[in-house]
């Protein structure tokens, strides 16, 4: 029976044989070397809390470089971005359209000769025009059936922010609903008004952001500071591991704040929220490492500062090696061509890198200067082992002999490591079994995309004006398809943009947005004038003298229920010899715009976007389709390519930097393997939730792409902290003892870091979006798959069933049996 090893001849955290006693002199440090110790602590620590001091403040700084509109998601290179640019050539400014839109109850119809209704509905679009920052307002157009009215108003987002615009459209419309219900006969009455259209959504999606500086930190630093109390027992601990985390987040916001303000990287509400839950989570879970080692290490060391040292250079390996596991995974993000996920990478990294420079520097200088009174009340002793209610017996074999590795009580995980000892195949057959049953309902995610009326979950007024939009018009009217084509086959173009199926009407754009084709506003204007000098006296203008059509500006379709104006010739009671609008030319090329019949967002117009594209690249393959519909499309086809781009990626990084810190080839392949396993698990289960228990319609491409970048980077974690530790303990005393005591000694701090890990990752779902709530399920779940599953049973089994060839091919791999105790060089 192996003696068990007490403290006093324990291995310290960096394999060296026992601590001096108290009395030696390695203990008794000069004052003067204790007085640059506690110098070196004092800097770092007022060095992070002036980074904390002024970066705390900058939170409510990043709206100033932060953006949601849809630049900061667009695919780089794809079509409908560069069909974009050559938009703003066309329109010589940046503009965005709000649809405002006036639904009755159903049956309810305006009279044709409801005066006072009409008077009152064009004092509305006189209103809306005068608004900040709306250009011009298209409308009253009544719908066919004449239960609804659209407004559609042109934002200059150069001139003013969009969603400022559109909560002061929202004001104008509810400030109007009283006098519309009023007006003339009452016909009015129960009108409900809404702001939609790619203005209303992105102030909406903005504004399901608001709450990333204040409640998403705050459930997420709650949650993490409930669990730390309850992992600690203590009172000061909890506080000083939160204070690093808050540190580390606080300095890396204002590194991306001022990245994002020099145009390094585009910012985003997105980014945003995952670099705080990724920076308090990391940080977190590497202070756990942290302080789990330096309790150990005070309990085998009379001095707090030798404890502290040999903890620092026992994490120092494991830390390091996770956070730049992490950080480069991350940084594969930039390969993308979807500026979302391109911006994400180095934000996140930059984050990543931040909280282990925290953990590393500031955590050991506020622990050093507070000492083992930052334990208390259970403060750890050097010489006095952990007690237990219980007497223990070190847990034995088949054959009755005492299992190697097990040789402490460590409750519950001594119980697992026996488990481990005495059956790993049948272990690790089992959790395989049951990882792969999970797995199989991976197929059922639908991430194909989403509409974006279906990101935003809950109540919302461009999601309930949208409704009102495809119930009473052209659904897509206010996004339209736009068409960059040659000048010399625009009639062409023009000829089979109408005859493409899903396409509601279609027009060439003359300058300033018009449809080509209509009458020349300004000559129209010259014979109304005169007309009027004519009929001056008779109290009318003459017949013909009608008002010029208001034809919708760049980057807006028609807004009647039956389509665009007509571009054959000029409307009648206009007369024939007042000239018409030319389609507008810039650099030999023409504009054309496209009504859908289905909403842009819709799957429906994806597919008539494609279809489109193959009937124009037929004539010409330099023409470009645009458009709201066709940048979702691409944003969707991109983030597709990006699963198989980067995903592989990932991987490889990930295999190469545990062939490093392992110096072994088998031991990485299967743990990379027993993690995709996981993340597939984690994916089928998600896809069980998402379909049948929450009804999501589906998911965004980018969904799986995330989870798995944050599932692999951060649940390879865990082995890490775990395999080192094995590594390490395996050099001493065998591979199969050395896995029993990692798992024993490491399964309390990573199954807190676990836990810590998904419940931050969970905060997210305080954001009322559905892509936050999918990546919310899957990271949570999945990490606490490995941290219960994989990191627990899984690779301890495989790892002692495997013995020492686990580290082929390096020298450990060839110790005779690997339960033996002798000193093997790795």
């Amino acid at each position: 029976m192996q003696p068990t090893l007490t403290p006093e001849r324990a291995p310290s955290a960096t394999g060296s044989s026992s601590p001096s006693s108290p009395g030696a002199p390695r203990g008794s440090s000069s004052v003067k070397s204790i007085g640059l110790r506690v110098g070196v602590a004092i800097v770092l620590v007022l060095a992070w809390l002036a980074g904390t001091g002024i970066g705390g403040p900058t939170f409510g700084k990043l709206s100033e470089v932060s953006s949601n509109d849809q630049s900061t998601f667009l695919p780089a290179s794809a079509e409908s971005t560069r069909a974009g640019e050559w938009v703003g050539e066309f329109s010589g400014t940046d503009q965005i359209p709000a649809l405002i839109v006036a639904g009755l109850p159903d049956g309810q119809a305006i009279p044709e000769d409801a005066r006072g209704e009409l008077d009152a509905l064009a004092a509305l679009g006189e209103d809306l025009g005068a608004a900040e920052g709306v250009d011009q307002v298209v409308g009253p157009n009544v719908s066919e059936d004449r239960e609804a009215v659209q407004y559609i108003a042109i934002i200059d987002t150069a001139a003013a922010e969009p969603d400022v615009v559109v909560e002061e459209l929202r004001g104008l419309v509810q400030d109007a609903s009283g006098g519309l219900e009023t007006a003339g006969d009452g016909a009015l009455s129960g009108v409900e008004v809404h702001v939609a259209g790619p203005a209303g959504l992105a102030t909406d999606l903005a504004g399901a952001f608001a709450g990333i500086d204040g409640l998403l930190l705050a459930v997420a630093l709650g949650v993490v500071f409930v669990i730390l109390v309850l992992v600690y027992r203590s009172v000061l601990l909890p506080i000083l591991v939160l204070l690093n985390s808050v540190a580390a987040l606080s300095v890396a916001i204002l590194a991306i704040y001022w990245m994002a303000r020099a145009d390094w990287i585009s910012l985003n509400g997105q980014s945003q929220g995952i670099l705080s839950i990724l920076v308090i989570g990391a940080a977190t879970d590497y202070s756990l490492l942290m302080v789990a080692r330096y309790r150990e290490e005070l309990r085998l060391r009379p001095q707090a500062f030798d404890a502290l040292r040999a903890a620092w250079k026992g994490s120092f390996g494991a830390i390091t090696a996770s956070a730049a596991t992490v950080a480069i995974a991350l940084l594969c993000l930039l390969v993308s061509d979807l500026n979302s996920n391109s911006s994400l990478g180095p934000i996140a990294a930059s984050g990543i890198v931040l909280a282990w420079a925290a953990t590393l520097t500031f955590l050991p200088a506020i622990l050093y200067l507070t000492g083992r009174a930052a334990f208390w009340p259970s403060i750890p002793r050097a010489g006095v082992p952990l007690t237990t209610r219980k007497a223990f017996t070190q847990p034995e074999d088949a054959t009755g002999r005492p299992i190697a590795g097990l040789e402490e009580n460590h409750g519950v995980w001594t119980r697992i490591g026996a488990l481990v000892a005495r059956r790993p195949r049948a272990v690790w057959m089992v959790t395989v079994a049951v990882l792969a049953l999970g797995a199989i309902g991976a197929t059922q995610l639908q991430a194909s995309g989403v509409a974006q009326t279906d990101v935003i979950l809950g109540e919302s007024d461009a999601k309930a004006g949208q409704v009102v939009l495809e119930e009473h018009f052209d659904a897509g009217t206010g996004s339209p398809a736009t068409v960059i084509a040659p000048a010399d086959r625009a009639d062409e173009v023009l000829e089979a943009v109408e005859g493409t199926d899903g396409v509601g009407s279609a027009y060439l754009t003359a300058e300033g947005g018009a449809p080509a084709g209509t009458p020349d506003p300004e000559a129209l204007a010259e014979l109304q004038e005169q007309a009027a000098a004519a009929g001056r006296g008779q109290g009318q203008a003459p017949e013909g003298a009608a008002g010029p059509p208001a034809g919708p500006p760049a980057g807006v379709s028609g807004g009647a229920g039956d389509g665009a104006p007509e571009t054959a010739g000029p409307p009648s009671g206009i007369p024939a010899e007042v000239p018409t609008l030319q389609p507008q030319e810039v650099d030999g090329r023409v504009y054309l715009q496209a009504t859908l019949q289905d909403p842009a967002d819709s799957k429906e117009a994806e597919q008539t976007i494609i279809e489109l594209r193959e009937t124009l690249h037929a004539i010409d393959s330099e023409i470009l389709v645009g458009g709201t519909s066709a940048t979702a499309l691409d944003s969707n086809t991109t983030a597709q390519q990006d699963l198989r781009t980067i995903i592989p990626l990932v991987l490889l990084v990930v295999l190469v930097i545990l062939m490093i810190l392992l110096r072994s080839i088998v031991a990485p392949v299967l743990l990379v393997l027993a993690t995709v396993l996981s993340f597939g698990t984690a994916i089928g289960v998600s896809a069980l939730v998402f379909n049948e228990v929450l009804g999501f319609p589906g998911a965004d491409p980018s969904v799986p792409l995330y989870g798995f970048v944050f599932l692999v980077a951060l649940g390879v974690d865990y082995t890490i902290f775990l395999m080192t530790r094995a590594r390490e303990e395996a050099v001493i005393q065998g591979t199969r003892p050395g896995v029993l005591k990692a798992l024993t000694v490491t399964g309390g701090v990573i199954t807190s870091a676990g836990i810590v890990l998904a419940a931050t990752f969970a905060a997210l779902v305080v954001i009322p979006l559905m892509f936050m709530v999918q990546l919310a399920f899957i990271v949570a779940f999945g990490v606490l798959l490995d941290t219960f599953l994989v990191r627990s049973l899984l690779v301890p089994a495989l790892t002692y069933d495997i013995g020492p060839k686990v580290w082929w091919p390096s020298r450990l791999s060839r110790a005779a049996g690997g339960g033996g105790g002798r000193h093997v060089a790795g």
